[in-house]
């Protein structure tokens, strides 16, 4: 259902659309008459007309501006929440690749148990104080992030969860088909001399590829969110659930607070199934998100990441998206 505040943005629209037409006829018999008569024969009256219409027409187009903004500030979820998968077996043991598919690698006993745990946890971030919590999911299609799912699943109330989505553009970089581990060994040895970011894997990908899919992947998580604020659902209720693994959610943040890449050099994956927490700050009628300052220390980030920010510093005015 169409919320009547967007009606009342439409029609403003339509009003608007009209006017600027009529706005629009009116200049152009003006200039037909201006190329007749000097504009020296113009009276200071018709010039005064003139002003006043534009500048109607201006305010009008920044009521609109306005309108659209507080819109697209209104999709903001409450916070996203990313979670790296729980233990895996290619975590304990590398030689796991060289017969089994990375992306068909499984959790751990122990993965399992720890993937519990942050159900548990993060159920209760859900469902918030006055029990009015939604939330959305994105995985990855990984074995390893579809048994993480499954297992923070169990622990959500049904009624809770507004929708689930497998997303291909949040997996695990990509290191190549079935691997020799001790090649693979030599290669993240050597990553690690030449850096994360543009290293690339023979056959596989480099981080910027990463960055580049997770980058795609905003896209469509902003959109979404648009599309369930108009659907009905309360934005400030909703949290946004991100199963991804280490490198990738690291890429996340990079992309979300605009890192360097040495500041990603220097940045370390989270622990197995621990909750990587966004909030929504808000000042005003300006919205932003910041990681918990444990969070953001526990992953070696800049500090920017989980300070609030003077809303006028860093152009938070004209801030159209999420």
């Amino acid at each position: 259902m169409i919320s009547s505040f967007l009606r009342g943005g439409a029609q403003t629209l339509l009003s608007i659309s009209l006017e600027s037409s009529i706005l629009s006829r009116h200049t152009r018999l003006n200039l037909h008459q201006l190329s007749i008569h000097s504009r020296s024969q113009l009276s200071s009256q018709q010039h005064q007309v003139q002003i006043q219409s534009l500048s109607e027409n201006r305010s009008q187009r920044r009521l609109f501006s306005t309108i659209t903004e507080a819109g697209l500030k209104s999709a903001r979820p409450r916070r996203i929440i990313l979670i790296r998968h729980g233990q895996s077996e290619g975590n304990v043991d590398e030689g796991v690749y060289v017969t089994t598919p990375d992306w068909q690698v499984p959790l751990t006993l122990h993965g399992r148990i720890q993937s519990t745990e942050a159900g548990k946890e993060l159920k209760a971030m859900i469902d918030g104080e006055d029990g009015k919590g939604k939330a959305l999911f994105y995985y990855s299609p990984y074995k390893r992030t579809v048994e993480t799912m499954d297992e923070l699943r169990r622990h959500v109330t049904p009624s809770r969860i507004i929708s689930e989505r497998e997303e291909p553009r949040i997996s695990e970089q990509q290191f190549g088909n079935f691997q020799d581990v001790f090649q693979v060994r030599r290669a993240k040895r050597e990553r690690g001399q030449f850096g994360r970011f543009f290293y690339r894997f023979q056959s596989g990908e480099a981080g910027l590829d990463v960055y580049s899919r997770v980058s795609s992947f905003m896209s469509t998580l902003i959109r979404d969110c648009i599309q369930n604020k108009n659907a009905g659902h309360n934005m400030d209720d909703v949290t946004v659930v991100i199963v991804t693994h280490g490198l990738s959610l690291r890429l996340f943040l990079m992309r979300w607070f605009q890192f360097s890449v040495e500041e990603f050099e220097a940045s370390t994956n989270p622990d197995n199934a621990k909750l990587i927490i966004m909030e929504k700050t808000c000042v005003g009628d300006k919205r932003w998100y910041r990681l918990l300052p444990d969070d953001s220390v526990s992953l070696n980030l800049p500090e920017c990441s989980s300070k609030n920010k003077d809303p006028h510093l860093h152009h938070l005015m004209d801030d159209t998206g999420l």
